[in-house]
């Protein structure tokens, strides 16, 4: 039997290569395979990081009996979700429709055409209540398809008929699904009854919105925090405030070593479901480094730059990327790596400092999670921090001496640009010149390893298309060309830089990227696809406006487009932008949970957004000093230029703003209208709405 993954890119497919399983990666001579042998196609969709996924592959995929039934009946393809969002999004679309939910593993039965007639989740290796085993499964749609073979085929077509007529997927909004793009961008009232909305869904004794599980709702969060500084609604930055401490205080942020947990399984934020996800974290990064840019609370620069140094710790790979995620199990367990008993707490601090910590984390006898362990706790500030500090360290150098989780190497570029931006502005905000570094150093990894060569080349737009691939392992890249997303979190993160850097090649490297996106993922009614025109097709084109874990393509691009625009003037792009934000209107009074970075984009929109143009000699003091309080301004997605009057910026910003009398100064412009420009850091403050 070939082992066809054994040169993967992807560690969830390489976990998958001793089965015995005959398994295929995605690719068309899979399908070709199915066609020849005239049998179905099994498609198992999950990620490295997922715990039911493993315990599926422990049952069913490493079973011999089982793996025999899979290799006679099926063209057996595994896909690594991370990987191929877009393989992932069309099926995960036909297993919502054809049973009512999602999830993974996935598991999809498809005609050798790829047309799904059958989905599922997670399947048991025996029955359950209301459950077929695997096995029940495979022997079933095995003897449909012999028996049945024509209407399968039926059933298969209609399904890809039905979804493509669907249109863009808005968590069944009807209005949305005629167009991603038409209508105009939200305005004050609708922004108004957004947050309206969340209010309404907020759950005030708790912290965050809705019921168990609870997500971090890192972009509702930074919306809610541009609304704040837009309106001076106090009721969003209460919202904010709430969730931000119940997050961090409670068992889903991991308070010995930092860093957010995926989700937490209860609405009291107190057990998590353990894996840490880069995604969250660079999120949560930027709101909690936000969070204290608005209000200087100690609290939320504490969990920023926790986290912060949690990524470069943990996740952070030999070439300078961010890796996707740590797993939630250890030895096999879920949750082993993090959790507690009181004895174990004593055996390594001593009784005194044991019972101490103990009370500090909430670990009891009866535990809050599985065996009587306790998954640790800070509910209130400890009435000794030096003592704290110290048992922290203690706890910290024991629990290193556990197994670890298993962690995901994969570099996806999405998701290392959204870590660029974060540690970018916490890095500038907090005076933490490493995390500057370490941004720069992601930046570059994805130029020389996911960028192809003529991206950084002149005459854009470049032709053929200038490509980004959205993955890499070991500095090799993958084979996966990117999605809109990738383009748009890349961009956002190049744009930030910039911002905090003043090096034009950020910013001419935003441009190239969303030149691309214009060029080549346009829907022709002013949205855009999650594909390329040059990318393969699969049986439908998917395309996602609503905000999910991530910022949807659509957000992302959307937000960079609108940034990039006011650095350059570039009405093409501030328009291309608009017509993106149009779904986001639609979205805002019935679904604002699901467009929290749309909301956030639309929200500078509506602000302007403010551009600031500091001019001044590199070295001179004054103009460092007006840099940093244009980038510790509120006002919403403000993009902030710095440069030398006297050399040919890329932006256009910043050109024709002479010194003021010799003096360093700050031009601030909103709608087409600029200020007098200020040479005084609190000038520059009022402007930005900066805390003096």
């Amino acid at each position: 039997m070939a082992n066809r993954l054994a040169r993967s890119a992807s560690p969830y497919l390489l976990q998958h290569q001793d089965n015995p399983v005959d398994w295929w990666p995605w690719c068309d001579e899979a399908f070709a395979e199915a066609r020849r042998r005239e049998v179905p196609v099994l498609l198992s969709v999950g990620y490295a990081a997922c715990h039911w996924c493993h315990v599926m592959a422990h049952e069913s995929f490493e079973d011999e009996a089982t793996a025999a039934l899979m290799n006679e009946h099926f063209v057996n393809i595994k896909v690594d979700r991370e990987e191929r969002p877009d393989v992932d999004a069309v099926y995960m679309q036909a297993t919502q429709a054809m049973t009512g939910h999602g999830g993974w593993p996935m598991t999809v039965f498809c005609t050798p055409d790829g047309e799904p007639f059958f989905c599922g989740t997670y399947f048991p290796k025996t029955p359950r209540p209301g459950m077929p085993s695997f096995r029940q499964v495979l022997v079933a749609v095995a003897e449909a398809w012999r028996d049945r073979r024509e209407e399968i085929e039926r059933v298969g077509a209609e399904v890809v008929r039905r979804l493509s007529e669907r249109g863009p997927l808005v968590q069944g909004s009807a209005e949305a699904d005629q167009g991603a793009g038409h209508g105009a961008p939200p305005g004050a009232e609708d922004l108004e009854l957004a947050v309206h909305g969340l209010l309404r869904e907020f759950d005030a004794a708790r912290g965050g919105f809705g019921e168990a599980p609870k997500f971090p709702p890192s972009m509702t969060l930074e919306q809610l925090l541009r609304h704040w500084a837009r309106t001076g609604s106090r009721v969003a930055l209460d919202m904010v405030e709430r969730t931000c401490r119940a997050m961090a205080r409670g068992g889903m942020y991991d308070q010995l070593g930092g860093g957010f947990a995926r989700y937490s399984v209860d609405a009291d934020w107190v057990v998590p479901h353990f894996e840490k996800m880069l995604y969250d974290n660079a999120l949560l990064l930027r709101v909690y480094t936000h969070w204290w840019r608005a209000t200087g609370d100690g609290f939320a620069r504490r969990i920023a730059l926790e986290t912060a140094d949690w990524l470069l710790r943990d996740l952070r790979t030999p070439e300078g990327g961010f890796a996707s995620a740590l797993d939630a199990d250890s030895e096999g367990v879920e949750g082993k790596y993090y959790v507690w008993t009181p004895a174990q707490l004593r055996e390594v601090l001593g009784p005194k400092d044991g019972d101490w910590a103990a009370g500090v984390f909430g670990v009891t006898a009866e535990g809050t999670f599985e065996h009587g362990t306790s998954v640790l706790q800070l509910r209130e500030d400890p009435d000794d921090w030096a003592r704290y500090a110290a048992v922290r360290e203690r706890l910290l150098k024991a629990r290193a001496e556990r197994v670890p989780p298993a962690r995901d190497d994969k570099v996806v570029a999405a998701w290392n640009g959204l870590a660029i931006a974060a540690l970018a502005e916490a890095g500038a905000l907090f005076d933490r010149p490493d995390l500057v570094e370490a941004a720069l150093g992601v930046a570059d990894l994805l130029v020389a390893v996911h960028l192809e060569e003529r991206c950084c080349e002149g005459g854009r737009p470049p032709h053929p298309p200038c490509r980004l691939w959205r993955t890499s392992l070991g500095g090799r890249r993958g084979e996966n060309a990117g999605v809109l997303e990738d383009y748009g979190d890349v961009a956002e993160g190049f744009l930030a830089l910039y911002a905090v850097t003043g090096e034009d090649s950020w910013l001419t490297l935003a441009g190239v990227l969303l030149d691309v996106v214009l060029a080549h993922f346009g829907d022709g009614a002013g949205g855009f696809y999650d594909t390329a025109d040059f990318a393969e097709r699969l049986v439908l084109r998917p395309q996602d406006p609503t905000d999910n874990a991530t910022p949807s393509g659509q957000s992302a691009v959307a937000g960079a487009l609108l940034t990039y625009a006011a650095y350059t003037g570039s009405a093409r792009h501030r328009e291309a932008a608009e017509r993106a934000l149009g779904v986001v209107t639609k979205l805002a009074r019935a679904y604002p949970r699901f467009a929290g970075w749309g909301l956030a984009v639309a929200e500078a929109l509506l602000d302007g957004p403010r551009e600031v143009a500091v001019v001044g000699p590199a070295g001179d003091e004054r103009t460092r000093r007006l840099h940093r309080v244009a980038l510790l301004g509120t006002a919403p997605g403000a993009a902030v230029a710095v440069g030398d009057p006297a050399g040919e910026p890329e932006a256009a910003l910043l050109r024709d703003r002479p010194l003021v009398d010799g003096r360093p100064a700050a031009y601030v412009c909103r709608h087409f209208t600029c200020q007098a420009p200020v040479t005084e850091p609190e000038q520059l403050a009022g402007q930005v709405g900066a805390r003096q």
